[in-house]
């Protein structure tokens, strides 16, 4: 194999190392969130490297689907969850 071939597979490896590897250690924490609006609830999960990012993006997930549009949206994420479980972090 030639040299530059060799060095092209040898970066591609390390870059696939390194996102492996970054992948697994970055979920510190997770946490399944029950939100309700507009009479619907939905329940989702969440990983992520801080609780107040895992929780944010737990609130996003579930409220997606049962607000619809942007003020919808935000109107859900600034109500309080029906039920808060940390699963891994707590």
């Amino acid at each position: 194999m030639r040299k530059p071939a060799l060095l092209g597979v040898i970066f591609v490896a390390i870059v696939l190392a390194v996102i492996v590897y970054s992948t697994l250690n970055l979920a510190k924490f997770k946490v399944e969130v029950c939100m309700q609006y507009n009479g619907a609830t939905n329940c989702r999960a969440a990983s992520g490297s801080t609780r107040q990012d895992t929780l944010r993006a737990a609130v996003t997930n579930a409220c997606a689907t049962i607000a619809s549009g942007v003020t919808e949206s935000q109107q859900c994420e600034r109500s309080e969850p029906v039920n808060v479980r940390w699963i891994k972090g707590d």
